[in-house]
């Protein structure tokens, strides 16, 4: 397979021959005028990327004219776009919870769809987004209002933040907290302003626990049925019945709540906690000795500058 943006080819004709591809993979069929219509190019320049494509993968594609379109043939190989079911279906849930349009994708129809779990959210402000941005990019504090389910009383925080994460279905930063001292996560949902202030005098490097990775060992629940736990083997991928994952320490956490690997095995039904985690003593242990060290080491650096 040819990698995508070939650096043989202009971007503008890579990304058309990786359309062409796509449209051969996912739908089975294309013609010329969806190349004019998508990408606004001559019939001419349409009718020169297909030939081009034909001369880089001819078994991929024959002419029916009883369509009028190029079709996938049986020796059909992925040329210019990897064979990725997660960037399909990825696009599919995006157009449907409305995060994108069907405009911004290369379908030219997509399958019935809907999309349950995924509750709709207050949309990130671009405006605080860019600040966020900004900051992280100078290294500089900002000031945000912030509505915090911690017992905090709602107003506005000084953070500083230096990175993104995602999980359980939101989007945070990762921030040192001026008021706490300690690095902390903000959900993006909750934040109503934000105003870039001066250079930040804590690094981020002393963000310990972010910084810190533990591998995550996951197995099938013991007390489900062997074919149960082999059926949950397969949909992971295990490896002799585990699965090994390398996590930030800072984010181990929203792993283990969201599949309630805190909770003793035999609490729930097995059924309801598929997965268990082997070395979940050794993550929590490690969580809390990697956090005293990046407390201290704050704490410490306050005190020095409040001395001098």
């Amino acid at each position: 397979m040819t990698e995508a943006g070939d650096r043989n080819l202009r971007w503008g004709v890579s990304k058309r021959l990786e359309f062409i591809d796509f449209r051969l993979f996912w739908q089975g069929a294309f013609n010329r005028k969806d190349i004019v219509d998508f990408f606004g190019i001559s019939e001419q320049q349409a009718s020169s990327d297909i030939a081009l494509y034909q001369s880089r993968a001819e078994k991929n594609l024959t002419y029916d004219r009883s369509q009028k379109s190029y079709v996938r043939t049986a020796h059909y190989s992925p040329e210019f776009v990897g064979p990725y079911s997660d960037r399909y279906l990825l696009q599919l849930m995006a157009v449907q919870r409305g995060w994108m349009s069907e405009g911004d994708t290369w379908f030219s129809e997509k399958p019935p769809v809907e999309v349950v779990g995924s509750l709709k959210r207050r949309a990130t402000s671009p405006s605080h987004l860019l600040h966020i941005l900004d900051a992280i990019k100078q290294n500089a504090e900002l000031e945000v209002g912030y509505a915090s389910l911690t017992g905090s009383t709602p107003g506005l925080r000084v953070i500083a933040p230096h990175s993104f994460l995602f999980a359980g279905g939101r989007w945070y930063i990762r921030s040192w907290s001026k008021e706490h001292n300690d690095f902390r996560d903000y959900s993006l949902n909750r934040i109503t302003s934000a105003t870039l202030l001066g250079k930040c005098d804590v690094n981020s490097t002393m963000d310990l626990e972010w910084h810190h990775t533990i591998e995550l060992v996951l197995v099938p629940n013991p007390l489900l049925e062997e074919a149960k736990r082999g059926a949950v083997a397969a949909e992971y991928d295990m490896t002799a019945n585990e699965l090994r994952v390398s996590c930030r320490l800072s984010a181990a956490f929203y792993l283990i709540n969201e599949h309630s690997l805190d909770v003793p095995s035999d609490a729930v039904k097995p059924e309801k906690q598929q997965l268990v985690l082997k070395n979940l003593d050794d993550v929590v242990q490690a969580r809390a000795v990697v956090r005293k060290l990046s407390t201290d080491a704050l704490r410490k650096m306050k005190e020095s500058k409040f001395e001098s």
